[in-house]
C-alpha cells in the first residue's frame, strides 16, 4: 500500500503524451500500466502511444527547430538553469517517484537526483561556450571560418535503470546546442521522465522543443521517427543488441548517433591494493542501483594472495545489507526490475556454481511480493562461466583469482565490451600501465564510481559510440561548417 504522500505525488505525474506543448492522450485511447517492482502492484496507468503519436511528436520537434536554434545560447542556458533550480526544489518528489517505479533505495534515488541535476547545470553553462575558429589559410589567399551549428531534431531513447539521469544527460546537451527533442522513456519506468518534462514546461521551455511519448510498442513507433528525413540525431542507452538494430535503421538517413550500450566491467585488485579502499569501492561499483547499472563491476579479478581476505570482507559487508522496498528506513537492496532480471541472476549464479565456483552468501530469489534477489558473493569462478561473459545486472559479486599483472590484463580485456574498468593498486606506475592497457572508455583508479556530468561518459568496442557529459557532450549535438572568404588585403 502507498501512503498519502505517494498517492498525491503519483496523481501529480502526467498520464499523457506531451506533443507540441500540449498534454494529450494516445490517439488510440490505449493505456499501459506502470508497476512498483517491490510490490508488483500497478501504481499508474498512462497513455500508450501508437505510430501516429510518434509521427506527431516528430512533426512538433521539426516545426519548433528553426525558432529554437535561433534563440541566443544564453537564453537557452538560462532555461536549463531554471530547470536545475526547480529540480532542487522538487528533489524529494523525484527521488520518491524513482523509488516507486524503479525500486532503488530512497538514499540512492536522492543521489541520482543530484547527479541528474548536474547535467542541467553543466550544460546551462556550456550553451554559451560553443566555439569556432578563424584563421588565414596556409597559402594566404583567404580566411577560414569554422562554426558550429545545432544538428537538428533529435530522437532520444532512455533506459529504465536511471530514469532521471539518463533523460537529463541527453536532453540538456541537445537543448544547449539548439536542438529540439523527441524522447521515449522506457516502458518500465516512464513516470520520472513525464514528471521531468512537466518541470521543463514549468521552466519556460517553448512549445515543441521537447516532446515525450510513452509506449508498449517501442520498435513499431520508433522506426518511422528514425526513418523520417527531418531527424538528424539518434541517441540510445540500452542493450548492445537493440543498439545494433537502431544503428542499422539510422544508416538509412546517415544519422548522427550516440550509443551507450552494454558493459562487462572488470574490477582488478592487485596484491599491493589498500583493501579498505578496495572493499569500499567494490560495494559502490557492484551494489549501487542494486547492481543494475551498465557501469556496475561484473568481474572481480583479485590477486590470489589477497583473494581470500577480499572475499571474506566483502561477504561480511554483503551479509549486512537489508532487503526491502526502497522507501523503508535502512533498506540497502531493493527489488530487481522484473521477473526476468531475477531469473537471469539465478541462472548465472547456478551456472557458475555448477562449474566449480564457491557460493559464499546469497544465491536465491526472495519470495514475493516483489522481484527481489539476495545480494550474493561467489568466489573461484572458473573460465567459461556465463557470469564472466554476460552482463549480470543484479546484486551478484563474482571473484576470479589471478597471479600476474599480464594475466589480470588478459582476463579484464577478454570481453567484447569496453565501457568502464576499476583498478586498485598503490603503485603509481602500475596504475599508469593499466590506463594504457585496459580496453575501456572509462576507468576508476582506486575509486568505485566514475560518473560525473563534467566528464565524458562512453565506451569502446561493443559498449558504444560517442560521449555524454563533459565538454565533449555538447558536440554530439553540433555539426561543423567551414567557410572560406577571400583575403581581405588582396
Amino acid at each position: 500500500m502507498t501512503d498519502n504522500r505517494e498517492t498525491d505525488l503519483l496523481a501529480a505525474v502526467p498520464d499523457s503524451l506531451f506533443i507540441g506543448g500540449d498534454w494529450r492522450p494516445a490517439a488510440s485511447g490505449n493505456t499501459l500500466e506502470v508497476f512498483d517492482p517491490a510490490t508488483g502492484l500497478v501504481v499508474k496507468e498512462i497513455a500508450d502511444a501508437g505510430v501516429d503519436d510518434g509521427k506527431a511528436a516528430m512533426n512538433a520537434a521539426a516545426d519548433a527547430f528553426p525558432a529554437w536554434a535561433a534563440i541566443p545560447a544564453r537564453e537557452r542556458g538560462e532555461i536549463l538553469r531554471r530547470a536545475f533550480d526547480l529540480l532542487q526544489e522538487r528533489k524529494e518528489d523525484f527521488a520518491l517517484l524513482m523509488t516507486i517505479e524503479m525500486g532503488k533505495p530512497l538514499a540512492e534515488a536522492r543521489g541520482e537526483v543530484a547527479y541528474g541535476g548536474e547535467f542541467l547545470r553543466w550544460f546551462s553553462e556550456e550553451a554559451a561556450r560553443v566555439q569556432g575558429r578563424y584563421a588565414a589559410n596556409p597559402e594566404g589567399t583567404g580566411r577560414m571560418i569554422v562554426t558550429q551549428h545545432p544538428v537538428g531534431p533529435c530522437f532520444l531513447i532512455t533506459p529504465w535503470n536511471f530514469p532521471l539521469a539518463m533523460a537529463t544527460r541527453k536532453i540538456a546537451p541537445a537543448l544547449a546546442a539548439g536542438c529540439t527533442v523527441v524522447i521515449k522513456p522506457a516502458e518500465l519506468t516512464p513516470l520520472t521522465t513525464l514528471y521531468f518534462v512537466k518541470l521543463l514546461e514549468d521552466a519556460g521551455l517553448p512549445k515543441g522543443v521537447v516532446n515525450v511519448f510513452t509506449t508498449s510498442t517501442s520498435g513499431a513507433v520508433s522506426e518511422p521517427i528514425i526513418r523520417d528525413p527531418r531527424l538528424r540525431k539518434l541517441s540510445f542507452t540500452g542493450s548492445t543488441g537493440v543498439g545494433q538494430k537502431l544503428l542499422e535503421q539510422a544508416a538509412h538517413g546517415v544519422l548522427r548517433t550516440s550509443m551507450e550500450l552494454g558493459g562487462n566491467a572488470p574490477f582488478v585488485v592487485f596484491d599491493d591494493a589498500d583493501l579498505d579502499k578496495a572493499v569500499e569501492g567494490a560495494m559502490l561499483a557492484k551494489f549501487r542501483n542494486i547492481g543494475q547499472a551498465c557501469t556496475a563491476a561484473n568481474r572481480f579479478i583479485v590477486h590470489r594472495s589477497v583473494a581470500e581476505a577480499f572475499a571474506r570482507r566483502v561477504t561480511e559487508r554483503v551479509e549486512g545489507f537489508a532487503i526491502g522496498r526502497g522507501t523503508e528506513e535502512g533498506v540497502t537492496i531493493g527489488p530487481l526490475i522484473d521477473d526476468r532480471a531475477v531469473a537471469k541472476a539465478k541462472s548465472l549464479v547456478e551456472d557458475a556454481v555448477s562449474r566449480g565456483a564457491q557460493l559464499k552468501t546469497g544465491g536465491k530469489a526472495v519470495d514475493g511480493p516483489g522481484t527481489f534477489y539476495e545480494p550474493t558473493v561467489v568466489t573461484d569462478v572458473q573460465p567459461g562461466s556465463d557470469i564472466l561473459r554476460e552482463e549480470i545486472f543484479g546484486p551478484v559479486l563474482a571473484i576470479v583469482p589471478f597471479d600476474t599483472e599480464d594475466e589480470a590484463v588478459s582476463i579484464a580485456n577478454d570481453t567484447e565490451y569496453g565501457l568502464v574498468s576499476y583498478v586498485f593498486t598503490e603503485s603509481l606506475s602500475r596504475g599508469q600501465r593499466m590506463i594504457d592497457k585496459l580496453e575501456t572508455g572509462m576507468m576508476g583508479l582506486n575509486v568505485g564510481v566514475v560518473s560525473n556530468a563534467a566528464a565524458p561518459f562512453g565506451g569502446w568496442k561493443m559498449s558504444g559510440l560517442g560521449r555524454e557529459g563533459g565538454a565533449e557532450g555538447i558536440h554530439e549535438y553540433l555539426q561543423t561548417k567551414y567557410t572560406l572568404t577571400p583575403n581581405p588585403h588582396a
